[in-house]
């Protein structure tokens, strides 16, 4: 997801176009990406820390989460 203090103008068309389509109460729209990495058991999270902040995001605008569905 990008940062806060960067701009999002994809949310903001977003979010400007929720309301015209009828969708009430949404006060803020913020658009990233998404990854789905499916690994064996050999893979722990903190190599799948550095594969997200050193080849999938840009840490410089982006947070980054990793989690592990069962």
């Amino acid at each position: 997801m990008p940062k806060p203090e960067i701009l999002d103008p994809q949310g903001q068309a977003v979010a400007g176009a929720l309301p015209r389509l009828g969708f009430t109460g949404v006060t803020e729209v913020r658009q990233g990406k998404h990854f789905e990495l499916e690994v064996d058991d050999s893979v722990d999270d903190e190599t799948l820390a550095k594969i997200a902040e050193g080849f999938l995001a840009n840490p410089v605008i982006e947070e980054w989460t990793v989690r592990r569905l069962s």
